[in-house]
């Protein structure tokens, strides 16, 4: 329950979902993040921070931990899932999806 409580909190996903390609300074992760709430991402990077999801580098750039990436493996059927269910409410059958969607759902198997 520890992980659906710190991913249940507004914006954690988001965190995850922008440092998986690769690290991120606070101010090119925030503006990622909709340009969020600066006081709600150092809170939010302190929490993933004391779950070992995110480390920080020596340059100060935020990073996924191993433990993070596997986060991010473990959402990929949960993302699947969301155009699923965009395709649905949009009234489309899932393989008629636009090709960016399904080339991103083809990335993530």
């Amino acid at each position: 329950m520890a992980a659906l409580d710190l991913f249940g909190r507004r914006w954690s996903l988001r965190v995850v979902w922008e440092l998986q390609p690769g690290p991120l300074g606070f101010r090119a992760l925030r503006q990622r993040c909709d340009n969020m709430s600066s006081s709600v991402l150092r809170q939010r990077l302190t929490e993933l921070l004391e779950a070992r999801i995110v480390e920080q580098h020596p340059d100060a750039a935020y990073a996924l931990s191993p433990l993070g990436h596997a986060a991010y493996r473990a959402l990929r059927p949960l993302v699947r899932w969301s155009d699923d269910w965009a395709a649905a409410l949009a009234g489309q059958e899932p393989h008629e999806r636009t090709t960016a969607h399904a080339s991103r759902r083809d990335l993530d198997t």
